[in-house]
């Protein structure tokens, strides 16, 4: 093994195909995403079979773009790290077969990657002195989690959404009220110029347990309020629909962040995902913070979005502990932060 560790990294559980080098965990050498946004936005959404399709067509090419701009060959990677779960099956299943095609034909250790740990590894790129114990929260397209990142690698789940995650229902009332996809981006850039407190949204609250979340009764509400509009002849002010709205899910995610961390003793808290990105959220969280005491980390926007630099870093730390996949390693659609 080289004195430095190079990964070869690759994701591809949605939308994004991604390849990245990253060395040593934390330094990235080449992080390159070739998005489907654009394609998606005429359907509205993610449509998987349009995206597994794109991801054939573009792996390899990002993959030799990755190892180009790095200035590296196949030879000199230590191991192929890749997102095997949780994410869209097909999608999934071109970064894994691709992953495991190299190992076999070079030899080279493979490493699956969980997506969501790889969303949490994002935040040891940037900042250098991050380091665990601490408490991330993940907010995506599919997942609102509160972890305990109790080690590298190790983790516990104390949080997490009942229905809907926190991007979901961005991206559905941004389709109600007319944005388009995809939401998360729309709604924040919307409510700039809207007030917040124009509307009364609800904040639910789980009762048996403190850490949970639920967006499904906030998404109910948006649309019953522009429903009640429509009947009444009432024009819909987007901006400050989307500024209440937005103020909600902040609050609720703002709220039960900060009690975890406070109950947790820590004081250390980060972000991660595509939500994370949303400057409302990170404003709220960082006032909060220092309120608190508390140091607050999160990634750039570019790497809050799903990115192989990501899977990179958290492939470094499983491969350094041991961790290795056999060529029997499969997409797992639906799994769990935690397991094997």
């Amino acid at each position: 093994m080289n004195e430095d560790v190079l990964i070869l990294a690759i994701e591809s559980s949605c939308d994004e195909t991604a390849a990245a080098v990253v060395k040593n965990g934390r330094e990235v050498c080449s992080n390159i995403i070739a998005s489907q946004i654009s394609l998606h936005t005429l359907y509205g959404g993610v449509v998987p079979e349009i995206a597994s399709r794109k991801h054939i067509e573009k792996i390899n090419q990002v993959i030799e773009e990755a190892l180009s701009e790095a200035g590296y060959g196949l030879k000199d990677m230590d191991a192929i790290a890749v997102t095997y779960g949780p994410g869209l099956v097909g999608p999934l299943l071109v970064g894994v077969s691709a992953a495991k095609a190299i190992s076999f034909a070079t030899g080279i250790p493979l490493v699956g990657v969980h997506h969501i740990e790889g969303h949490i590894s994002a935040n040891y790129i940037e900042n250098k002195d991050l380091e665990p114990p601490f408490i991330c929260l993940v907010v995506s397209g599919g997942h609102s989690h509160l972890v305990e990142v109790k080690d590298y690698g190790e983790y516990e789940i104390i949080g997490r959404t009942r229905d809907d995650a926190a991007g979901e229902a961005f991206d559905k009332v941004a389709r109600a009220i007319g944005l388009g996809y995809p939401g998360g981006p729309k709604i924040d850039k919307a409510a700039r110029e809207g007030n917040p407190n124009a509307i009364h949204f609800p904040r639910a609250k789980v009762e048996d347990s403190a850490y949970d979340f639920s967006f499904s009764g906030l998404k109910s509400a948006v649309l019953n309020y522009l429903n009640g509009c429509q009947m009444k002849g009432e024009t819909v002010n987007t901006a400050d629909v989307a500024a209440s709205f937005q103020q909600a899910v902040v609050e609720v995610l703002t709220e039960h962040a900060l009690c975890a961390v406070r109950q947790s003793g820590y004081k250390k808290f980060a972000i991660a995902g595509g939500v994370a990105s949303n400057s409302a959220l990170r404003a709220a969280l960082k006032a909060r913070c220092e309120e608190e005491g508390v140091q607050f980390y999160y990634p750039s926007p570019i790497l809050c979005t799903d990115n192989a630099a990501m899977i990179g870093t958290a492939g470094y730390y499983e491969f350094i502990k041991g961790v290795r996949s056999g060529l029997d390693l499969n997409a797992v659609p639906n799994l769990k932060l935690g397991e094997v």
